[in-house]
């Protein structure tokens, strides 16, 4: 297994400008995909606004550069002064994978 590295971003999204975050967001995850040393990006929200957004990166130059981002840098802001009530970013190594993959009962 080659070596990588995850940015697992966890949120309280607040109600102020839902539409905006929304259209940031949706921006944010286009132009990822675009960012030397992306692999991939998983997120999800519950009805109560708690969210996980976890991106799989190659190095950890990759993500310092995503982080640099000018738009994404516009977005951090964004999200400091109206869209989160809180947050929290984790960047980790994966020093372990395995995965299953049930049966086809039909």
């Amino acid at each position: 297994m080659k070596t990588y590295y995850v940015a697992i971003f966890t949120s309280q999204r607040t109600e102020h400008n839902s539409e905006r975050y929304e259209s940031m967001s949706d921006n944010l995850v286009e132009l990822v995909k675009t960012q030397p040393g992306f692999i991939r990006i998983e997120s999800v929200r519950n009805s109560e606004g708690y969210g996980v957004t976890i991106s799989y990166w190659e190095s950890l130059e990759a993500i310092q550069k995503w982080k640099a981002n000018t738009t994404h840098q516009v977005a951090q802001q964004k999200g400091k002064e109206m869209w989160y009530s809180q947050y929290n970013m984790q960047i980790c190594k994966v020093v372990r994978e395995y995965s299953f993959k049930g049966i086809d009962l039909s």
